[in-house]
């Protein structure tokens, strides 16, 4: 390596922990001039070379236009900031620059994806023989999740998805609650199960999926239930759900914040039965709080998972001790996402992840009772990160969210739920501390 690139290395390191200290300061959403000035990088493409340093310095001038994610006073989604720990690993996992697909060629970077997907198994309580992968997210998750369901519950009926696709395939019934991600809505539609085809079962008055209601499905079967409702932060009861639907329906689990939830001593009752279901999805970039991007799917079937999923080639080295993780994922160029979870992991170890979960989840009720004190209304039960509160009618909620994000103290973002206009609150991160999450 140069001395050049050494120095622009150095030069990356303190202008990025420069941003990350001005983060307590600064507004959480950027102001209209340094929007404005975002004008000033579209430029023609240049003809000649740009010095690197150069480069990062118009970067970093343009850094004042980010929202805060990565602080402590970001409160609009369930989005976690970065781990010190899994971001320094993900620097230098794109230093390493591993494609991480075949174990014969990138055997740290595999064996670090093996490590940590057996310590998420351990963490969460799943069955320890489930396939995994690592993709960019939650909607990914889904749709790993449910390519595998297709493939197996189609296979039950004799017939070969990804040979001779779904023309002439037994019909699959396909059923989610009335209140399921659109992420979810969307994998179905990729994977050709129909977003319209769907049978949505009633929910309850916090958004869960009302078992009861569920019908006795026949023939090749996928139930969808969701642990962490994207406005209330409920749980469907996935017991309940499993007890209903008996054994032949694949259950599948869209858990993109609530499966961590496991991990809390507190929290875990509210997602009781999960480890009955035949596949999870999950988002490391929202409570594991591991930089963007980074979704995790989990299957009981490794085989169904890596039928839906693997390829091979006479160039590709497949030949190894040890599955190789292109077995298992939609991409077979990839960066090596499994390095920052491993390091977040080793970082907080079991009892520093359910510390964490615990936290927001304990901020979240700081938040509510004191919106309650103060005369709003909480529209939700606060069982995990999420409050719901409205400041009066649709128009005035509007314009408190509003005035909200441009004080700038903190920044929640607006919803409407069960036909009411709300301000949502996700607390999720890791920098949050008990003075920030005070109102």
């Amino acid at each position: 390596m140069s001395d050049a690139t050494a120095t622009l290395l150095r030069d990356t390191a303190e202008r990025a922990a420069a941003y990350l200290s001005g983060l307590q300061e600064r507004k959480v959403a950027p102001d209209a001039d340094a929007v404005a000035a975002l004008a000033a990088l579209d430029t023609e493409l240049p003809r000649a070379a740009t010095e690197p340093v150069e480069v990062l310095a118009l970067l970093d001038r343009a850094s004042p236009a980010t929202m805060g994610i990565a602080g402590p006073r970001f409160f609009g989604f369930v989005m976690g900031g970065g781990l010190p720990a899994a971001l320094a690993a993900n620097w230098l996992a794109s230093a390493w620059d591993q494609n991480t697909g075949y174990y014969n060629i990138t055997p740290l970077t595999a064996r670090l994806e093996q490590i940590a997907l057996r310590w998420l198994l351990e963490l969460l309580d799943l069955p320890r023989d489930c396939g995994g992968a690592f993709v960019t997210g939650a909607n990914v998750a889904n749709l790993v999740g449910l390519a595998a369901a297709r493939h197996a519950v189609l296979a039950r009926a004799g017939w070969k998805v990804e040979a001779d696709g779904l023309f002439g395939a037994p019909p699959i019934t396909v059923v989610v609650g009335a209140e399921a991600h659109p992420t979810l809505i969307k994998s179905l539609g990729i994977l050709g199960l129909g977003r319209n085809r769907v049978v949505r079962v009633p929910v309850d008055a916090q958004g869960r999926m009302r078992a009861d209601a569920l019908p006795s499905p026949a023939g090749p079967a996928i139930v969808c239930a969701q642990v962490g409702n994207v406005n209330t932060g409920a749980c469907d009861d996935v017991a309940a759900i499993r007890a209903r639907i008996g054994g032949a329906a694949w259950l599948h689990v869209d858990g993109a914040f609530g499966l961590w939830a496991r991990a809390a001593p507190s929290r875990a009752p509210l997602v009781h039965g999960l480890e009955s279901a035949d596949s999870w999805a999950t988002d490391a970039h929202k409570w594991l709080n591991v930089p963007y991007d980074s979704g995790l799917a989990f299957v009981r079937d490794a085989n169904a998972l890596s039928a839906a999923m693997a390829i091979t080639a006479e160039y590709l080295p497949t030949d190894s001790p040890w599955r190789n993780p292109s077995d298992f994922t939609p991409e077979l160029s990839r960066r090596a996402r499994g390095v920052d979870v491993w390091a977040a992991l080793r970082s907080l170890g079991r009892d520093g992840v359910a510390e964490l979960v615990e936290r927001n989840c304990r901020q979240a009720r700081r938040f509510g009772e004191a919106l309650r004190a103060a005369g709003f209304d909480v529209l939700n039960e606060i069982a995990l990160n999420q409050v719901l509160v409205a400041f009066g009618d649709a128009a005035r909620t509007q314009r408190v969210v509003a005035a909200l994000q441009a004080e700038g103290t903190c920044w929640c973002g607006g919803t409407v739920w069960q036909g009411r206009s709300a301000m949502r609150i996700s607390v999720c991160s890791w920098a949050t501390t008990d003075a920030a999450s005070t109102p």
